[in-house]
């Protein structure tokens, strides 16, 4: 393998290290805790197993975490009043509604009766709307997350090409506006995008977030490009797997050969998210008390 490994892990690691710090002083500050609250409605598996893993985070991290959890059927003015009293309450900084949310209820809606100084997730049209014109707001964690390992791989992004692969609210739209803010040349490419691989190949910079397993080959990759890879899909189980394994949009072992540097899946881009969603929520909470926040978070 050709390609540096780009650890998500461990760098997640030292910034979740560097939010406990601050979470202290916080506290020695304020007299109180920072605090998320996360809202969860209905049993979807998966989003129960983040929702757990974000409150162990949050404690670890010494902040104050307030699970809400409402029924599948919960009507939109029930979780709408709950998303009103946590935009009032003083104890919580940061609210995050976890997504999808079953059919009946309107996302859209949902994300807009958060308060945009609450809202870590960074999805709120104001705080969409802060970044597109590069005023300071929430950043959704992902992006943000990919982008600090980029830094920290690359160091000043100015001039390189940086092809997006994906347009999504989340994640494809963002991170193409946090590379266009570092003064990279950006393209953002898509289902639509004619030859799409020799869009690629043309990129210093790849960040792969589509949810196709292994779509990116080896023979789209620029030799030397940084390839981050933003997807988690898992395969059908195949010679008498019990589960089929988790592979990203990219096929891992064929673009290592060429790139420069690559994140692994899993322990790449995934431990980010969370880590920035602590980071965000402590930001939240320095701001919510008109203090300054500190220049490292």
């Amino acid at each position: 393998m050709a390609a540096q490994l780009i650890d998500g892990k461990a760098f997640a690691a030292t910034l979740r290290a560097r939010v406990g710090g601050h979470a202290a002083a916080f506290v020695a500050r304020t007299g109180r805790q920072a605090g998320l609250a996360v809202v969860l409605v209905g049993h979807d598996p998966a989003s129960e197993v983040y929702v757990r893993s974000k409150g162990k985070a949050v404690l670890a991290a010494g902040m104050a975490s307030f699970e809400h959890l409402l029924p599948a059927d919960c009507s939109a003015a029930q979780l709408l009043a709950l998303i009103e009293r946590l935009n009032a309450d003083p104890a919580v900084d940061g609210i995050l509604v976890q997504l999808p949310l079953p059919a009946h209820l309107d996302e859209q809606q949902v994300i807009a009766a958060i308060s945009p100084d609450k809202d870590v997730d960074g999805f709120h049209v104001i705080n969409a709307g802060r970044l597109a014109v590069g005023l300071s707001g929430f950043v959704p964690c992902t992006p943000l997350g990919c982008m600090m390992l980029l830094t920290d791989q690359l160091g000043d992004l100015s001039g390189m090409e940086a092809v997006v692969i994906g347009r999504s609210n989340i994640v494809g739209k963002p991170m193409a506006q946090l590379l266009t803010a570092a003064n990279a040349t950006v393209t953002v490419a898509h289902s639509r995008t004619r030859d799409l691989p020799a869009v690629v190949r043309r990129a210093d910079i790849v960040v792969a977030a589509v949810g196709r397993p292994e779509l990116v080959r080896g023979d789209w990759i620029k030799p030397g490009a940084a390839v981050i890879d933003v997807g988690i899909n898992r395969l059908p189980p195949a010679n008498g797997e019990a589960k089929g394994r988790l592979v990203g949009d990219v096929a891992f072992a064929e673009v290592a050969e060429v790139a420069g540097a690559i994140t692994p899946v899993p322990g790449g881009v995934g431990p980010m998210t969370i880590a920035v969603l602590l980071r965000n929520t402590l930001v939240a909470a320095w701001r919510n008390e008109g203090l300054e926040v500190p220049q490292d978070l």
